[in-house]
């Protein structure tokens, strides 16, 4: 097997058509380190063919349709970055060699129950049970009994902080390691925060993505950092706050309010799309009047008005996109933990920049009763 410097942790759709895409488009220009081992972590069976199909040598398909400046997009790429996949727990001898031998950075995106603890994390052999910053904890010290070199963790879940999330995880964990193992992750490991913004509304079988044209990784700089690749939409940035807040408060934030309207009309058939929404007047217009009245408001207080309705206009001809079949009940999972991810804390984030500051719209679905946001 060829070496692989980059180790990625997930095979998720949204991992395919950013992380894997740009990998790719970069190495056929020398700018990115090597090619990618994909592990699964689920160890499910049932993705046997696609974790065969994202490591053919022919690459598997990302289409990106949609609106770019105007113009209309409709691209085929094959992404030919991944070299290897490998399963845990059938393949975890050689996910540790790769770990300890081969890996110069490690990316992951686990979904929004990949950092949640769990009872098989309180040891220090292997389990499958384990949540994946215990995985993550065991493998790294595989490497640091081996005398390997310093890593590079790079995780790309939704979290804000998403780094020293983990870091701080896996050093809670490594309490359970040597001390010495203990103190290695905290002056030797490289842990990055980044935020990734695009929209991938559907799966290509058995593997590849449909997405749309926009697309960011911002990767937080530090000493020593090490970039996945050199790409347009990778940017270094000295602070990754003005693009959490941009995504979470404005992308995040349009898409939980549009689900509560859907919600409220008891998921109306004629709704099934974010773009449906967007093609009736009614609700595109009180979206709009949100962002206009109750959302750019809040940034103003902060400061950055321009900065918010730059991205509202963004954001709404990416909702636009007539290829996008991104659903609602697709978003409308795990409902009122987001409405108080994105709406609870968008109100909280204005009101620490004017204590008066009030959004009625947005009051309100976050004082409902729980059983409203369910499906």
């Amino acid at each position: 097997m060829s070496e692989t410097p980059i180790l990625q942790f997930g095979t998720s759709r949204f991992l395919q058509a950013h992380a894997d895409l740009f990998v790719s488009e970069a190495l056929q220009r020398n700018a990115a380190p090597g090619p990618i081992t994909v592990v699964q972590t689920s160890g499910d069976p049932g993705r046997s063919a696609r974790l065969a199909a994202l490591s053919d040598k022919e690459g598997f398909e990302v289409q990106v349709r949609g609106v770019d400046r105007g113009q209309l997009i409709e691209t085929s790429t094959r992404v030919t970055s991944v070299a290897h996949t490998l399963s845990l727990p059938a393949d975890l001898a050689r996910v540790r060699e790769v770990v300890v031998n081969e890996a110069r950075i490690i990316l992951s995106n686990t979904a929004d129950a990949g950092f949640r603890p769990r009872e098989a994390d309180h040891q220090t052999n292997f389990d499958q049970a384990m949540s994946y910053p215990a995985k993550l904890t065991w493998l790294l010290f595989q490497r640091f009994e081996a005398n390997g070199a310093a890593i590079q963790i790079m995780p790309t879940e939704l979290v804000p902080r998403n780094g020293e999330v983990l870091r701080d995880l896996v050093l809670r964990i490594g309490g359970l390691y040597p001390d010495a193992f203990r103190q290695w992750l905290e002056t030797e490991v490289i842990w990055v925060n980044s935020l990734v913004d695009r929209i991938v509304s559907e799966p290509l079988e058995p593997a590849g993505a449909v997405a749309e044209p926009y697309c960011l990784w911002a990767i937080e700089d530090q000493p020593g950092l090490l970039l996945p690749c050199t790409h347009p939409n990778v940017r270094v940035v000295p602070s990754l706050e003005p693009y959490e807040t941009l995504k979470l408060f404005i992308l995040n934030l349009g898409h939980t309010y549009l689900v509560s309207r859907w919600l409220s009309e008891q998921g109306t058939a004629r709704h099934k799309y974010v773009r449906d929404m967007l093609a009736d007047r009614t609700a595109a217009a009180d979206l709009e009047d949100l962002y206009a009245r109750e959302v750019v408001p809040g940034f103003a207080a902060h400061g950055r008005k321009e900065d918010a309705e730059d991205y509202v206009a963004t954001t709404l001809d990416r909702f636009k996109n007539p290829f996008l079949d991104h659903k609602l009940a697709d978003i409308a999972q795990n409902h009122a933990e987001k409405i108080e991810r994105r709406i609870g804390a968008f109100l909280t984030w204005a009101r620490q920049a004017d204590a008066a500051f009030s959004a009625p719209r947005l009051e309100a679905i976050t004082a409902a009763p729980a059983e409203v946001h369910l499906l």
